[in-house]
């Protein structure tokens, strides 16, 4: 079983890396698509998917906890 500290540690990671990865993909996607923005708007929008990404994770997790093991 994973300690708190770990369990923390691997969430701040893979959001992290979740949201570079995002940024870098919208920053090279978007010009291609003919979409120029700021820097600022790009931090914006990663960022709100970041946000919505953790609410998604996080509701998830507690469905599978309450479903995925056979209780309720």
């Amino acid at each position: 079983m994973q300690s708190r500290l770990l369990s923390l540690a691997e969430a701040v990671a893979n959001v992290t890396i979740g949201f570079i990865v995002a940024l870098l993909t919208q920053m090279t996607l978007f010009p291609v698509l003919g979409l120029r923005l700021p820097m600022d708007r790009h931090l914006l929008i990663g960022t709100v998917f970041t946000l919505v990404s953790l609410v998604r994770g996080y509701m998830l997790r507690r469905l599978f906890a309450r479903y995925g093991h056979g209780g309720g």
